[in-house]
């Protein structure tokens, strides 16, 4: 089955009778060397998000690597890695695109559906790589609908928002300014629910906090000790991972309540 231009690969698989659970995305293959180098590049930039290319550079060669910032920074921006502090970076929005402004700063987050956010993250597997993309509420951290593929086109994104909207409607969606976010396949879909848009600030990443908190805990509870082998394991194993995190696994911040549990009593509420 190849992408439509209109249709999402969810849509595809309904009209031809195919379970989506029966697609997958090929992974993208990648050298051993280069894998290596970007489950490296991958764990310290979750604990260092501030690393761009020359300071990530200088780590690796500290852990014995022979690598130069030419390529590192090749493999830093076939991740999807942006720095969060001002300068040069990777998710960048595509020229002509609007760029919304960032609405929630200083803004007390109470309820349910009241902010909705989104992000890609690379996930590096044993023999190549894909891209996570998922829809959190922020007061509830419920992850709304999640899809995977082997790159960071917009298609994907407008997938997994299409999947959240049938759980509710947030008051506030807020991106970074990706050319995935900034597309208008993806803003009209919330201009068309009445969706305040907001976007993080340039080299900003930390603007969207509640997801690059759920990036931690999902490659360092599942994805780094499971070390998928292919698209078709690590889709089966987040399936499970997610049914867990909303479902199961109590949040501090919640009251040791689950994501769920906080999401659906507030919808109701709501």
């Amino acid at each position: 089955m190849k992408p439509h231009p209109r249709y999402s690969i969810r849509r595809q698989c309904r009209l031809a009778g195919v379970a989506r659970s029966g697609y997958y995305y090929a992974p993208v293959p990648e050298s051993e060397k280069n894998l290596k180098l970007k489950r490296m590049i991958d764990e310290r930039y979750l604990r260092q998000p501030d690393y761009g290319s020359p300071r990530m550079t200088d780590w690796l060669r500290e852990k014995g690597n022979v690598v130069n910032p030419k390529r590192v920074t090749r493999l830093m921006r076939t991740m999807g890695l942006q720095v969060i502090t001002p300068g040069p970076h990777t998710s960048k929005p595509f020229k002509g695109h609007h760029i919304y402004p960032y609405l929630l700063r200083g803004t007390g987050i109470d309820h349910v559906n009241q902010v909705w956010s989104t992000d890609i993250t690379y996930i590096p597997m044993q023999k190549g790589f894909m891209f996570l993309t998922a829809v959190i509420d922020w007061y509830s951290r419920f992850v709304l609908a999640w899809e995977l593929s082997n790159s960071m086109e917009s298609r994907t994104c407008v997938s997994a928002l299409d999947r959240a909207l049938t759980l509710g409607t947030p008051e506030i969606f807020n991106t970074d300014q990706g050319a995935q976010f900034t597309s208008n396949e993806f803003t009209c879909v919330l201009q068309g629910k009445g969706i305040a848009i907001s976007m993080d600030g340039r080299g900003r990443a930390l603007d969207n906090v509640y997801v690059e908190r759920l990036w931690w805990t999902v490659k360092y509870e599942d994805v780094y000790p499971k070390g998928y082998a292919d698209g078709l394991e690590l889709y089966k194993g987040l399936e499970k991972y997610f049914r867990y995190y909303n479902e199961e696994r109590g949040h501090s911040s919640l009251d040791k309540r689950t994501p769920a549990e906080v999401f659906r009593e507030g919808a109701r509420q709501h």
